[in-house]
């Protein structure tokens, strides 16, 4: 971040249009490095710690830009050789003749046809910033979603998938093998578990890299949604597929216990 220290001492010096030019490629490298470090985080501590690594510092550098009302947007022109390296293959690969006089000789096909043209892409870095600080924000809120209730999502997935199929519709869902009450209730326990002994760790990590409240609720909300919606899928299958005995092995938390469970997440 220290490559964006230099915006404030060139923001009054420079005409809008170079200023513009050099802050999106100060900006540009500097979330790119963020990017890179958040791998090298993940690689040595864990991929939350990357992706909350990367939030973080995203964050910083978007509230570094948040002072200047200049324009962070550049118009990037570069040569675009495709024409003359075709024109090239056709002769090198004897396509076309140097030696005709007519107007399909190679040079002259060359010289009007295969010169560059400019093109012209519009760079934002500060769309870029926002665009990848939403990815990032994504990629925490399903890895921790997954890490919470990942067996009871594939669950889910698993009955969805076999009913778009219309494949065993004849027998009941409690009696079919990968949807047995024994695999239900394997999968509501390990997403318990996680619960109950990952949830408070990964609100206290969150918490060491985003110290603001405001942020973390942020990305806890979708999370606490995710949760939420997860169980009331499991919830809706064991009232219309499994019997009351069913639902008392398979024990899936309540209402009220998800409740206490994700005041961890405010």
């Amino acid at each position: 971040l220290l490559t964006v220290e230099f915006i404030p001492k060139i923001y009054y010096s420079l005409g809008s249009e170079i200023f513009a030019g050099l802050a999106q490629e100060a900006v540009e490298a500097c979330t790119l490095s963020i990017g890179v470090a958040s791998k090298k985080v993940s690689k040595t501590a864990s991929i939350l710690d990357g992706l909350l690594f990367q939030i973080r510092h995203l964050l910083i550098l978007r509230e570094q830009l948040a002072p200047f009302e200049a324009s962070f947007s550049f118009v990037d022109k570069e040569l675009d050789f495709s024409h003359m390296r075709d024109h090239l293959l056709k002769i090198l690969n004897g396509e076309a003749s140097m030696l005709t006089l007519s107007a399909s000789n190679a040079l002259f096909q060359l010289m009007s046809k295969g010169a560059p043209t400019v093109r012209e892409r519009q760079k934002d870095s500060k769309r870029e910033l926002e665009e990848q600080l939403k990815s990032v924000c994504e990629a925490y809120i399903m890895t921790v979603t997954k890490q919470m209730v990942e067996p009871m999502l594939s669950f889910v997935t698993k009955v969805s998938a076999v009913r778009s199929a219309g494949s065993n519709q004849e027998k009941p869902l409690r009696e079919q093998a990968f949807a047995s009450v024994e695999k239900l209730r394997t999968a509501v326990a390990r997403s318990s578990e996680a619960l109950a002994s990952e949830l408070e760790d990964i609100v206290k990590l969150t918490s060491v890299y985003l110290p603001n409240a405001s942020t973390r609720a942020v990305l806890f909300q979708p999370v606490r949604s995710n949760i939420a919606e997860a169980h009331s899928q499991i919830a809706q299958l064991l009232e219309s597929d499994y019997n009351e005995a069913d639902a008392r092995q398979v024990s899936l938390l309540s209402s009220e216990q998800l409740e206490q469970v994700m005041d961890l997440l405010g």
